[in-house]
C-alpha cells in the first residue's frame, strides 16, 4: 500500500495544473495508471491544491514515478513528489480526508473530494481489498474528526480566502467595491456567499450557462450574465474578479485583459484566479493597472486562520492513530496474513506479489 503524490506544500500551481484531472476522467485515468503502472489497485485524488494516486504495487522502487503517467506537458514531477508507505500512506491519506493536511485547515470540501475519487475508482474497477477498506476508513476518520473535535469551527473555503484577499486589497474600502465572480461551480458558489455577507456594493455572476448564474444569482440578490457573449463588457465594472471555472484552458487572456482596461483608464482590477488548471494566463499580470493572484498567493491569509485552530490538532491527531490502527489490525488478520509481511513500524510497505491475485 503506498500513496504518492503532489501538493501545494511542495509544487507550484504552474505544475499541479499540468497534473490536474476532471471528476469526469477520474475512472478513465485510474484504469490508464494501473495498466501502465502494472498496479493491483489505485485510487486518484485530484483537486486544486493535489494529486494524489492511493494503490497497491507489487515493487517497493519506482513509486515516484507513478505521477508522471499523469503529465500533460511532459515536465518531470519527481523532484516534487512525496511518497508513503504501509501505515504511513493510511495516516496521510486520513489526515488528507479530514482536512488537516489542507491549506485551509479543517476545510470541509476535501471529504467530499476524497469520496469522489473512491466512488470513481469503484466505478472502473481499479479499487480492491486494501483501497476499499483503507477509504472506508478514511471517510470514517474524517466523520470521527467532525463531530469529536472543534477543528472545522470557523474553517473556510479556498473560495472564501478569496474573498478576504479581496478584503486585505481594499480594506474599509470594500463595502464600496464590484465584485464579478466567473464560474457557478461549488467555490464560486462559496465566494458569493461570502461576499453578501461582507456586503459588496454589487456582485455579478458570471457563467457558461446563463441558467446556472441565474440560480446562484437570483439567491443573494445579484446580477447574472453569460461569460462567453458579455463576460468582457461585464468586467470593465468590475473592481475585483475572482474566477473558478473547471475549464482545462484558460479563459482569459493578456489581449482580453488590455480590451477591459481600454475601457476603464486609470482604473485598477484586480484578478483572483483560484481555478487549477488556471483561468487567467499569467501574462496578465503585465498589463498595467492589473494585480493578479492565483491559488499559491493564498497562504498568507491561510496562515493566520491556522492559529486559531491549532489546539485542536491534537485531538485529530490521536482520533487518527486510532483509525490507522484499527485498519491495520483489519489487513492483517488471518485471511490477509498470508500476503503480508510485518516490520517493527507497523504494515509492510509493498505487501508483496500476493497482493495481486487478491483483488476483490
Amino acid at each position: 500500500m503506498f500513496a504518492a503524490g503532489i501538493s501545494f506544500k511542495t509544487a507550484p500551481v504552474e505544475l499541479r495544473e499540468g497534473l490536474a484531472i476532471p471528476a469526469s476522467r477520474l475512472a478513465a485515468a485510474a484504469c490508464e495508471l494501473r495498466i501502465q503502472g502494472g498496479l493491483s489497485e489505485v485510487v486518484i485524488l485530484s483537486t486544486c491544491n493535489r494529486v494524489e494516486l492511493y494503490g497497491v504495487s507489487s515493487q517497493e522502487e519506482g513509486l515516484d514515478e507513478m505521477i508522471n503517467f499523469l503529465v500533460k506537458n511532459h515536465a518531470d514531477a519527481r523532484p516534487y513528489v512525496y511518497v508513503h508507505k504501509g501505515d504511513a500512506a493510511a495516516r496521510h491519506l486520513f489526515s488528507v480526508a479530514s482536512g488537516l493536511d489542507s491549506m485551509v485547515l479543517g476545510e470541509t470540501e476535501i471529504t467530499g473530494q476524497v469520496k469522489i475519487a473512491y466512488e470513481s475508482a469503484q466505478a472502473a474497477r481499479t479499487t480492491g481489498r486494501v483501497t476499499n477498506c483503507l477509504f472506508q476508513r478514511a471517510l470514517q476518520a474524517a466523520k470521527a474528526i467532525r463531530t469529536k473535535t472543534q477543528i472545522g469551527r470557523g474553517a473556510t473555503s479556498v473560495g472564501s480566502v478569496a474573498v478576504q484577499l479581496a478584503e486585505k486589497i481594499f480594506g474599509s474600502d470594500f463595502c464600496e467595491k464590484t465584485v464579478m465572480i466567473i464560474g457557478a461551480g461549488k467555490m464560486g458558489e462559496a465566494c458569493v456567499r461570502h461576499l453578501a455577507k461582507k456586503g459588496a456594493k454589487e456582485i455579478i455572476v458570471a457563467n457558461r450557462t446563463i441558467e446556472r448564474a441565474q440560480e446562484l444569482a437570483g439567491q443573494i440578490g445579484a446580477r447574472a450574465v453569460n461569460y462567453m457573449d458579455d463576460g468582457l463588457a461585464a468586467m470593465r465594472e468590475a473592481d475585483i474578479v475572482v474566477s473558478s471555472t473547471g475549464c482545462p484552458e484558460t479563459i482569459l487572456d493578456r489581449e482580453d485583459v488590455e480590451a477591459v482596461m481600454r475601457a476603464r483608464p486609470q482604473r485598477a482590477l484586480f484578478l483572483i484566479d483560484i481555478a487549477v488548471p488556471r483561468d487567467v494566463a499569467a501574462e496578465v499580470q503585465e498589463v498595467e493597472n492589473v494585480f493578479l493572484y492565483n491559488i499559491d498567493h493564498l497562504e498568507a491569509v491561510v496562515r493566520e486562520n491556522v492559529r486559531l485552530r491549532e489546539q485542536e490538532l491534537r485531538r485529530c491527531r490521536e482520533i487518527i492513530d486510532k483509525h490507522v490502527e484499527e485498519l491495520v489490525a483489519k489487513l492483517d488478520g488471518p485471511r490477509w496474513k498470508p500476503a503480508v509481511a510485518r516490520t517493527d513500524s507497523g504494515l509492510e510497505c509493498a505487501l508483496g506479489n500476493a497482493v495481486s491475485s487478491y483483488a476483490e
